[in-house]
Protein backbone atom coordinates (compact mmCIF):
# COMPACT_ATOMS: atom_id res chain seq x y z
CA UNK A 1 0.00 0.00 0.00
CA UNK A 2 0.97 3.55 -0.64
CA UNK A 3 0.46 6.67 1.18
CA UNK A 4 1.08 10.13 -0.22
CA UNK A 5 0.13 13.03 2.38
CA UNK A 6 -0.36 16.31 1.29
CA UNK A 7 -1.82 19.88 2.44
CA UNK A 8 0.95 21.18 4.55
CA UNK A 9 1.94 24.78 4.79
CA UNK A 10 2.71 27.68 6.56
CA UNK A 11 0.12 29.56 8.63
CA UNK A 12 0.03 31.88 11.57
CA UNK A 13 -0.83 30.96 15.15
CA UNK A 14 -4.58 30.73 15.73
CA UNK A 15 -4.89 29.26 11.65
CA UNK A 16 -6.14 25.59 10.34
CA UNK A 17 -4.63 23.53 7.91
CA UNK A 18 -6.19 20.47 6.59
CA UNK A 19 -3.91 17.31 6.04
CA UNK A 20 -4.71 14.58 3.50
CA UNK A 21 -3.16 11.41 3.12
CA UNK A 22 -4.46 9.33 0.17
CA UNK A 23 -3.87 5.53 0.04
CA UNK A 24 -3.76 3.39 -3.01
CA UNK A 25 -2.46 -0.10 -3.65
CA UNK A 26 -4.93 -2.37 -1.32
CA UNK A 27 -8.56 -1.92 0.19
CA UNK A 28 -8.18 1.57 2.52
CA UNK A 29 -10.95 0.31 4.48
CA UNK A 30 -8.69 -2.99 5.75
CA UNK A 31 -6.31 -0.46 7.51
CA UNK A 32 -6.93 1.37 10.72
CA UNK A 33 -4.95 4.96 9.77
CA UNK A 34 -2.73 7.50 11.99
CA UNK A 35 -0.99 11.24 11.98
CA UNK A 36 2.20 11.52 13.52
CA UNK A 37 4.70 14.19 13.73
CA UNK A 38 8.29 15.04 13.66
CA UNK A 39 9.69 18.55 14.81
CA UNK A 40 14.09 18.95 14.56
CA UNK A 41 15.73 17.48 16.88
CA UNK A 42 12.09 15.49 18.40
CA UNK A 43 11.78 11.78 17.76
CA UNK A 44 8.48 11.40 15.90
CA UNK A 45 5.48 11.11 18.14
CA UNK A 46 1.59 10.22 18.02
CA UNK A 47 -1.08 12.40 16.79
CA UNK A 48 -3.84 10.97 16.41
CA UNK A 49 -5.40 7.50 14.98
CA UNK A 50 -8.73 6.55 13.50
CA UNK A 51 -9.78 3.14 13.48
CA UNK A 52 -10.93 0.69 10.20
CA UNK A 53 -14.87 1.90 10.39
CA UNK A 54 -13.64 5.85 11.54
CA UNK A 55 -16.42 5.23 14.32
CA UNK A 56 -13.58 5.35 17.27
CA UNK A 57 -10.65 7.96 17.51
CA UNK A 58 -7.50 8.44 19.55
CA UNK A 59 -5.83 12.08 19.89
CA UNK A 60 -2.77 12.52 21.95
CA UNK A 61 -3.11 15.13 24.76
CA UNK A 62 -1.26 18.15 23.09
CA UNK A 63 -3.79 17.75 20.16
CA UNK A 64 -6.99 16.88 21.69
CA UNK A 65 -9.83 19.45 20.95
CA UNK A 66 -8.16 20.84 18.26
CA UNK A 67 -7.31 18.41 15.88
CA UNK A 68 -9.83 16.20 14.37
CA UNK A 69 -8.74 13.14 12.52
CA UNK A 70 -11.34 11.57 9.94
CA UNK A 71 -11.49 8.81 6.87
CA UNK A 72 -13.87 8.63 3.34
CA UNK A 73 -13.14 4.95 2.83
CA UNK A 74 -15.10 5.64 -0.50
CA UNK A 75 -11.95 8.32 -1.38
CA UNK A 76 -9.19 6.13 -0.05
CA UNK A 77 -8.31 9.06 2.24
CA UNK A 78 -7.61 10.28 5.61
CA UNK A 79 -7.84 14.08 7.13
CA UNK A 80 -6.16 15.96 10.03
CA UNK A 81 -8.11 19.21 10.53
CA UNK A 82 -5.99 20.90 12.58
CA UNK A 83 -7.25 23.90 14.28
CA UNK A 84 -6.46 26.68 16.45
CA UNK A 85 -2.58 25.99 16.07
CA UNK A 86 0.58 26.85 18.27
CA UNK A 87 4.17 26.95 17.28
CA UNK A 88 4.45 24.05 19.07
CA UNK A 89 2.75 22.33 16.40
CA UNK A 90 5.42 22.78 13.62
CA UNK A 91 6.65 19.69 12.46
CA UNK A 92 6.63 17.17 9.38
CA UNK A 93 3.66 15.25 10.01
CA UNK A 94 3.57 11.48 8.39
CA UNK A 95 0.41 9.84 7.88
CA UNK A 96 0.67 5.73 8.58
CA UNK A 97 -1.71 2.55 7.85
CA UNK A 98 -1.79 -0.36 9.87
CA UNK A 99 -3.07 -3.71 8.98
CA UNK A 100 -2.99 -5.98 12.63
CA UNK A 101 -5.99 -7.73 13.25
CA UNK A 102 -5.94 -6.90 17.10
CA UNK A 103 -4.32 -3.42 17.80
CA UNK A 104 -3.66 -3.35 21.61
CA UNK A 105 -2.12 0.40 21.46
CA UNK A 106 -2.70 3.00 18.52
CA UNK A 107 -0.84 5.61 19.68
CA UNK A 108 3.12 3.90 19.08
CA UNK A 109 4.51 3.95 15.80
CA UNK A 110 5.45 -0.41 15.94
CA UNK A 111 1.48 -0.69 15.40
CA UNK A 112 1.71 0.65 11.89
CA UNK A 113 3.83 -0.82 9.21
CA UNK A 114 3.06 1.59 6.48
CA UNK A 115 3.97 5.11 6.01
CA UNK A 116 3.55 8.64 3.49
CA UNK A 117 6.61 10.36 2.89
CA UNK A 118 5.27 13.95 5.65
CA UNK A 119 3.95 16.85 5.00
CA UNK A 120 5.63 19.87 6.65
CA UNK A 121 3.45 22.36 8.59
CA UNK A 122 5.25 25.43 9.97
CA UNK A 123 2.86 27.46 11.91
CA UNK A 124 4.52 31.48 12.81
CA UNK A 125 4.11 33.60 15.77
Amino acid sequence: VQLQASGGGLVQAGGSLRLSCAVSGRTFSRYYMGWFRQAPGKEREFVAAISRSGFTTYYADSVKGRFTISRDNAKNTEYLQMNSLKSEDTAVYYCAAGGDTYVSDYTIRASYTNWGQGTQVTVSS
